[in-house]
């Protein structure tokens, strides 16, 4: 049976031309809820594509008895998707390692105890998580120092499996900005230019007041003021061929409200992310998806991976990739280490610090940068610098420049759940100096 390659993915060539899920249209990606983005076309899957073999799971033990990290047997490419992801059945018991692996894959590894944390601390809320208190938590990481000292994975969770990511797409799609600035495709400087200054099919004569003047950094940051009315976006919607390529932001910015002079509201929403994505696809060699996957992705050894086409025609921004929980802790590593992975320097360091930086901050004290969040986690009488990609479900990558800690959380919670708060209480004592 022919399935419709609604996503991508790297390690099966077979579905390496583009593909669009044309059901996930441009209203999705303009002023819906987090929500809408979770929809996609069903799969029919063979139950023997998610026959497991996990052996006996001893909590106490911490490891299965031959001490491998459970995972989804005869996985293909076509089994990964937000839609069959609900269909992986939960783990029988939950696989706690105090001691990871290494698995080849770029990452070292230690021991928690030996090599930073508290160990029972950290094994304590492990059993909380696995008994259902803080939500639908499929995988907790914890990486100390570089070094990845305690992994564990519950009800869906899967060490192979990529995990939907929703919004962290868009932190992803930043670095992948980076990435073209650190090659010498922009510069730093050029991301203050227009948007539209690099998309040379977009009718200058169709736009609202005001397009012409949003930038690139507006948009990354959240403040390109474009604003269409849901009954346009549907209209729209149903004429998905004018929003294949450059006709995508043309729409928003030809149907949008007039946009106001700088500065401007943040609003977010899916037309800034799919901007940038534009801007990428624009300065890049190639296509924005053959960049992505060889320049970001590959040079950080990520293979086993998922990422939705976007009604456009270019790999989706606002949400619709899927990460293995090990490959999300190496955005984090790449984020941490100034924009160094190993020893090559794939993202400027000034991006980094730009990118996580507190450009926007809302009444409650939570920032925003270019698509990544910033906020200070309360422990006791003190708070935490956090740096953080997030996304809808609970998906978290938790930075803590500090204490050198990162905190990796995927989940499929209805909201964003309590670990975003409770994680940091529950962790960030054991990793300090007595």
């Amino acid at each position: 049976m022919t399935r419709p390659p609604s996503w991508r993915h790297a390690s099966f060539p077979d579905y390496a031309q583009k593909a669009s899920l044309r059901l996930t249209s441009f209203v999705t990606l303009s002023s819906l809820a987090p929500t809408d983005f979770m929809r996609k076309t069903p799969f029919t899957l063979c139950a023997t594509a998610f026959a497991c073999s996990f052996g006996a799971l001893n909590l106490l033990a911490e490891t299965q008895a031959n001490g491998l990290a459970p995972e989804v047997t005869d996985l293909n490419a076509e089994d990964v998707s937000y839609t069959l992801e609900k269909n992986l059945p939960d783990l029988k018991k939950p696989f706690l390692n105090a001691a990871p692996g290494d698995r080849k894959d770029g990452i070292p590894v230690g021991e928690l105890g030996a090599d930073g944390g508290d160990r029972e601390a950290v094994l304590a809320f492990a059993d909380e998580i696995a008994a259902g208190d803080h939500g639908e938590i499929d995988s907790f990481l914890l990486c100390h120092k570089g070094k990845l000292i305690f992994e564990s994975y519950y009800r869906r969770g899967r060490v192979n499996y990529p995990h939907y990511q929703m919004s962290i797409t868009k932190s992803y799609t930043a670095m992948t900005m980076g990435r073209a600035i650190e090659m010498g495709y922009l510069t730093m400087e050029d991301l203050n230019r227009p948007v539209i200054s690099y998309l040379d099919e977009i009718d200058r004569s169709q736009l609202v007041e005001g397009a012409t003047e949003i930038t690139v950094a507006e948009a990354m940051n959240m403040h390109s003021g474009v604003r269409i009315k849901n009954e346009k976006a549907a209209e729209l919607m149903k004429v998905p061929g004018l929003l294949e390529g450059q006709g995508q932001i043309q729409a928003y910015l030809s149907h949008s409200a007039p946009i106001p002079p700088s500065p401007r509201e943040y609003k977010y929403q899916g037309s800034d992310p799919s901007m940038t994505m534009q801007v990428i696809e624009a300065v890049v060699p190639g296509t924005a998806r053959e960049f992505l996957e060889k320049e970001v992705l590959g040079k950080m050894g990520i293979r086993n991976f998922a990422w939705q086409d976007d009604v456009s025609g270019l790999p989706k921004s606002a949400a619709g990739s899927s990460m293995r929980s090990r490959d999300m802790l190496k955005w984090g590593l790449l984020v941490m280490n100034d924009g160094k992975w190993k020893d090559e320097q794939l993202v400027p360091a000034a991006f980094v610090e730009q990118a996580t930086s507190r450009i926007h901050t809302n009444p409650q004290g939570t920032s925003y940068g270019y698509f990544w969040w910033r906020h200070d986690a309360p422990v006791g009488n003190k708070t935490y610098d956090c740096m953080s990609g997030r996304g809808a479900g609970g998906q978290f990558i938790l930075m803590f420049p500090e204490l050198d800690l990162i905190a990796i959380v995927t989940a499929h919670n209805k909201g964003m759940g309590k670990m975003l708060k409770t994680l940091p209480q529950r962790i960030i004592p054991g990793f300090l100096s007595p």
